[in-house]
């Protein structure tokens, strides 16, 4: 059987349920009803009843875990060529800097495995993969100082807003005309 959230399972989470459920095959075979093997394994009423109708159509196999629900999209093997991919660079794929978004990592998995990834299930796969997000330590080699203080100085006071205006205000909810 497969539980709708089973993605998040561990290996041994799926086991122990899967025994559950054996146990339930074994009190199914002996003719408990559904409340009795509800409380005598501690589960809902409702899980016993839905693998009561998997016993009686399948038989034990029926109850036996099909692993995770949810597959990776991308193989180890996959994944691998993903990694020499992203070594490369974004420049060698065509990005105009050295930047690697979800967005540019989505874009060269369509591109070099024709699979469409949603960004959330990009960002869970390379974390789990022992990719973390990355803000670089230093300044670029290329940065100009003199650029960016004259910017700062001359053009940035001309685009930022005052703080404080000009003429004094007024505390009052109501505009001054409308009193």
């Amino acid at each position: 059987m497969r539980y709708p959230q089973g993605g998040g399972l561990t290996a041994e989470r799926r086991v122990f349920r899967e025994h559950i459920r054996m146990q339930a095959a074994e009190l199914f075979a002996l003719g408990h009803d559904s409340a009795a093997v509800a409380r005598q394994l501690r589960v809902s009423v409702r899980s016993v009843q839905r693998w009561h109708q998997a016993w009686k159509h399948g038989g034990t196999p029926a109850l036996e875990s099909k692993g995770p629900a949810s597959r990776p999209k991308l193989s180890e093997a996959l994944f691998e060529v993903l990694e020499q991919e992203l070594a490369k660079g974004p420049i060698a794929h065509g990005w105009p800097d050295q930047t690697w978004t979800l967005a540019r990592i989505k874009t060269l998995i369509g591109r070099r495995f024709h699979k469409s990834m949603t960004l959330s299930a990009i960002a869970q796969m390379l974390h789990r993969h022992g990719f973390s997000h990355q803000v670089p330590a230093r300044r670029a080699t290329e940065r100009d100082e003199q650029a960016v203080t004259g910017w700062v100085k001359e053009t940035w006071p001309q685009v930022e807003t005052p703080w404080r205006r000009s003429e004094p205000g007024c505390a009052s909810k109501t505009r001054q005309g409308s009193r």
